[in-house]
């Protein structure tokens, strides 16, 4: 019987090992953590996104500089493939109304419990606990919680061990270096649907952090995002600064600060909103005309304020100021706190079935290939494609 060894229990690998297994292989998972899909059970924790349903072009977009290359992956393993998978586990999914597809039980738990008891049923082995730590002669090295190590070998090895995000939960990018000294290129892992710095004034972080900058549009180096940002004490998160993130990165990389412009009212032209402005009365305040004229709320008032030290007074200029206000960013916040991570494994590196080309036989998916993509479930599409075109690849290899 031909083995495979998985390293990394979440879900690029576990998905690996069970097309692996399916196909007679004897599958061992080594995972560092106590229990695997640790990172997959807590992104599920306040609904679980699995993929989105967006047409195909509109979706590969969303993949950038590497949608080329994901293509024929995610073409492989479709975002309905996967709905039909989660429908094989017990739970059917649905649309949500942004698009976005989640389980019926909205949760990533009963998923999770359903897709163990599959693999175990397959045969595949979880071992936990299991850190990997280099290869050896013949095989790799894993290091137990008692520091102790050991040789495993499989006549295949499919690597998943995630980006650098929520170490906490397993993925520290502690691969890099071993991969690296093995001559493969791989690009610094830089945080990914991260929130950014931004240096508010006290008084405007003391009030309005926590507060949500609703149906804005956020918009840097020609890229823009709609949706709900957040204002933190330290700068801004949520999705539509997440959609412009390697924008951002490019922009703080080539000049040290980036300016995000906030655009307050996009569902407005400027000229309407000039038009709107022009009908204040001679005893509004200016947040009393912001309020009344364009239904501009607290912290959307403050913003400009913070902005620009006042509102002001021409209706042209005050659009104008609306419809774009300066942010600047300072920085991202720390790799430890994204959801996920840009770089890792060059695309050059591998083939198309993702082996590695100095290391035949071994095939990476997951974050550890250098791709990134916003939250709505692009992530975990992307993980998923990859895992099973990582697998097939070695299933290949082993001629079954």
């Amino acid at each position: 019987m031909s083995t495979a060894t998985v390293v990394g229990g979440g879900p690029a690998g576990l998905v690996a090992a069970e097309v692996l297994a399916r196909e007679g292989v004897a599958v061992i998972v080594y995972d560092r953590m106590p229990s695997p899909a640790r990172k997959f059970l807590l992104a599920g924790h306040g609904g679980l996104n699995i993929t989105h349903s967006e047409d195909r072009e509109p979706f590969l977009g969303r993949y950038g500089g590497s949608a080329d290359r994901l293509a024929p992956i995610v073409d492989a393993f479709s975002p309905q493939d996967l709905r039909e998978w989660c429908a094989g586990l017990g739970e059917p999914t649905f649309v949500g109304s942004s698009g976005r597809v989640f389980p019926r039980s909205f949760r990533a738990t009963p998923l999770v419990r359903a897709w163990l008891t599959r693999l175990t049923e397959l045969g595949v082995v979880v071992e936990r606990r299991q850190r990997w730590t280099g290869w050896t002669e013949h095989g790799l090295q894993v290091t137990g919680p008692d520091e102790a190590t050991r040789e495993v070998r499989g006549d295949v090895t499919v690597f998943a061990l995630g980006g650098a995000s929520w170490p906490r939960l397993g993925a520290d990018g502690s691969w890099v270096d071993l991969f690296a000294r093995r001559g493969v290129l791989v690009a610094p892992l830089r945080p990914a649907n991260v929130g950014v710095r931004v240096g508010w004034a006290a008084t405007f972080a003391d009030r309005f952090q926590g507060t949500p900058l609703k149906h804005v549009a956020l918009t840097v180096g020609g890229h823009t995002a709609r949706g709900d940002a957040m204002v933190t004490r330290t700068g801004l998160e949520g999705g539509p600064v997440y959609a412009i993130g390697a924008a951002i990165r490019e922009a703080l990389d080539a000049d040290g600060l980036c300016t995000v412009e906030v655009d307050l009212r996009p569902a407005l032209t400027l000229e309407q909103l000039t038009e709107r402005l022009r009908r204040r009365r001679p005893k509004d305040s200016a947040s009393n005309w912001l309020r009344r004229a364009i239904a501009l709320d607290p912290v959307g008032i403050s913003l400009l304020r913070e902005a620009n030290g006042s509102v002001p007074t021409d209706p042209a200029a005050l659009a104008a100021l609306v419809k774009a206000v300066p942010v600047v960013v300072t920085d991202t916040m720390p790799i430890g706190k994204a959801i996920s991570t840009a770089g890792g494994i060059a695309w050059s590196e591998v083939d198309e079935s993702l082996m590695l080309r100095r290391l035949p036989g071994t095939f990476v998916a997951g974050e550890m290939l250098d791709w990134e993509a916003p939250t709505g479930g692009y992530l975990l599409q992307a993980s998923f494609s990859t895992g099973v075109v990582a697998a097939r690849g070695a299933l290949a290899g082993l001629g079954s």
